[in-house]
């Protein structure tokens, strides 16, 4: 059973979303695996020749990323280019090429440093937006149709000194309005989750068009806004703008959010954290409160180690379930699978799907991914049962191995 959040809200959890509800009855019993326990099958227990395991185990270590295993000197090889690409969340060295794969619920082989918490990079949005559903499931946010603006007060702004301002900051704001500007107003919750909201403005001091800016410099500052909901463009500064509107629904950190309904529930360890950006503090309740992001675009976001990462993924693939306990609603699950009229390859955010069998050629289109920089992979797989986790894994790797892992189990 989950710890509320407080009474209200728990009592609307249990209202709308039947938490603590029995299963069904007539469903097959499925494999949710402990806390500190997760049960190791081999292969030919459950059908799978211990061959294709081991090619498919020698295909990912084979193609571990050529990146520096400096989180921060990768990312000023990388973003850190970009305008204003400065780092302002932490950083930390990743471990080895590491992989875990669960079939049918149960572990069947594991290598690298799986109990390591790294960088997870954008997999991390994957956990903001299930944040975010547990807010839809509640009611908190009464549909995802809702200008995101109308849930958003006035936010102030954490600051220890100086409390008097300088004469230069006279008349000057002293408050975020971060959804208030013609265009923003338009935006919904869902557009934010898909990518397609084109949210305008400058957040923790990254302005939107800094983050992978148009070649163009010209239209940096003067470009016109699209419509909402009809260009995708993977945007973090809206990304963390979706992360504060997120903490002002819930008057929490969103990482207790996630801890307390999710990641207890789930079983997962007590070693995971998610960060924000050492400027990202606002005033909630009368208490400093860091607003997370949704990526380690500038440090920070999701540390957390791969088996963590696949009990999520099992969370997915089971549409929100875990055990008796109906933690995100099948309906959230769905929304969060289903393609965008933007791209058709993106459901809610992280979310990749495979729908034109694109993104890996031979697996289902029923097939999707949690998916971050590094590359850090969160395979989910329907039709076959299956959870693979890949961390620190190239472009092609990734392919190749989730492939031969396809092409044992088809044998």
């Amino acid at each position: 059973m989950i710890k509320p959040i407080n009474l209200f809200i728990a009592t609307i959890f249990f209202a709308f979303t039947g938490i603590a509800q029995p299963a069904k009855k007539g469903a097959g019993v499925l494999y949710y695996p402990e806390r500190s326990n997760w049960e190791f099958k081999s292969p030919e227990a459950l059908g799978i020749a211990a061959s294709a395991i081991e090619k498919t185990i020698a295909t990912a270590k084979a193609a571990e990323s050529p990146n520096p295993r400096s989180m921060e000197e990768n990312h000023y090889k990388t973003f850190g280019k970009e305008p204003f690409g400065d780092g302002i969340g932490p950083f930390e060295d990743r471990g080895d090429q590491t992989g875990i794969i669960i079939y049918k619920g149960y572990k069947i082989a594991e290598w690298g440093t799986p109990l390591k918490c790294d960088m997870t990079h954008s997999v991390a949005k994957s956990f903001l937006s299930a944040v975010v559903g547990l807010a839809v499931d509640a009611q908190l946010i009464r549909s995802v149709q809702d200008p995101v603006h109308s849930y958003v007060p006035p936010i102030e702004l954490f600051q220890t000194e100086p409390v008097s301002k300088p004469a230069l900051l006279f008349n000057q704001p002293e408050l975020l309005h971060p959804f208030e500007t013609v265009h923003n107003k338009t935006i919904t919750w869902e557009s934010m989750l898909r990518q397609t909201s084109d949210w305008e403005g400058t957040l923790w001091g990254k302005p939107d068009w800094a983050d992978r800016p148009d070649a163009d410099s010209k239209k940096w500052l003067n470009r016109t806004r699209h419509p909402q909901g009809t260009v995708f463009e993977y945007n973090d500064v809206r990304v963390n703008a979706m992360a504060l509107a997120a903490t002002s629904v819930f008057r929490q950190p969103l990482p207790q959010i996630l801890k307390k309904n999710i990641m207890d529930p789930i079983g997962a360890s007590n070693t995971w954290r998610w960060t924000g950006y050492r400027n990202a503090w606002i005033v909630l309740d009368g208490n400093p409160v860091q607003s997370v992001s949704g990526g380690g675009h500038w440090g920070g976001g999701l540390f957390i180690n791969a088996e963590d990462m696949a009990r999520f993924g099992l969370l997915t693939l089971r549409k929100g379930r875990w055990k008796e306990q109906q933690l995100l609603s099948e309906a959230w699950i769905r929304q969060s699978t289903t393609p965008g009229p933007a791209n058709k390859e993106y459901g809610y955010m992280n979310f990749y799907l495979n729908t034109d069998q694109k993104l890996i050629p031979g697996a289902p289109a029923e097939a999707y991914m949690h998916l971050g920089n590094g590359n850090n992979v969160v395979y989910v797989d329907p039709v076959n049962d299956l959870v693979v986790v890949l961390r620190w894994i190239t472009q092609k790797g990734m392919i190749d191995t989730i492939s031969a892992l396809l092409e044992g189990l088809r044998k």
